[in-house]
């Protein structure tokens, strides 16, 4: 079966950081995905959530929907490095929705960037001549996200709406934000960097981010998810998101 170019772009990229970074995919109870999406308004099922676990990577989530008959077709993977490491979790999230594209492409910070230069300067001023050219593409117009979402995230996210051709052309500038966040995994955080966040509780800080960024009063998107998959369902998916625990069951 073919995918969709959202399918592609964001199973091609989660099957990248799997092999880069030797991750081990926890599986469900019958071998298969960690949990298969389903929906009232539909008998087969609409989506799935895969999870991974490494060292490097401590965390991978990656959340398919699919819907014909609503026009949907979403893909979202989120790879967190571990709580106490200052190296930017790397999110790709690449959507069809009534005809037209999106995506979004962030390495999300670690530290209050307008404080820590030194931080900012390794972890994501090397992607600004990326962000640079990429905004100006033809075919691509900003996604409306408000500012109070845009603040859990970095200034070089790349968020767009896309015509075909310019969707599909996406690829390069995933493949070198990608590359970048490899770089910074492999290297491991510099003395300099180390030393402007030590004013910084990394996994503090993280666990509260993350809260934020996943929260249902931030991101609207919770409540589309609500509607299609049922609050139970929406809040086991999210959990998987809010930390790097591996989450088997919601608490009631």
């Amino acid at each position: 079966m073919s995918r969709s170019l959202p399918g592609s772009l964001c199973i091609g990229t989660l099957a990248a950081i799997v092999e880069r970074a030797g991750l081990t995919e926890v599986v469900g109870p019958d071998g298969g995905p960690f949990r298969t999406l389903r929906s009232p308004m539909s008998p087969e099922p609409v989506g799935r959530v895969r999870v991974f676990s490494g060292e490097a990577v401590a965390k991978v989530v990656y959340v398919g929907l699919a819907v014909p008959a609503i026009g949907l077709d979403s893909h979202m993977v989120f790879a967190f490095a571990p709580a106490d490491v200052a190296v930017p979790h790397f999110t790709l999230d690449s959507v069809q929705g009534q005809g037209s594209y999106a995506f979004h492409l962030d390495l999300i910070p670690r530290a209050d960037l307008a404080t820590h230069l030194t931080y900012v300067d390794w972890a994501h001023t090397p992607l600004t001549d990326t962000f640079d050219e990429v905004s100006a593409r033809p075919g691509l117009s900003k996604a409306a996200i408000g500012p109070r979402q845009f603040a859990m995230m970095s200034p070089w996210m790349l968020v767009h709406r896309a015509d075909e051709d310019a969707f599909a052309g996406i690829g390069d500038a995933v493949g070198e934000y990608l590359d970048h966040w490899f770089g910074l995994l492999g290297a491991g955080v510099p003395a300099e960097v180390a030393a402007d966040l030590a004013d910084t509780d990394l996994a503090a800080r993280d666990h509260r981010n993350r809260a934020n960024i996943f929260s249902p009063d931030v991101d609207k998107v919770w409540a589309q998810v609500e509607r299609l998959l049922g609050p139970d369902a929406m809040e086991d998916v999210r959990a998987q998101l809010l930390d790097n625990k591996i989450v088997s069951e919601v608490p009631a």
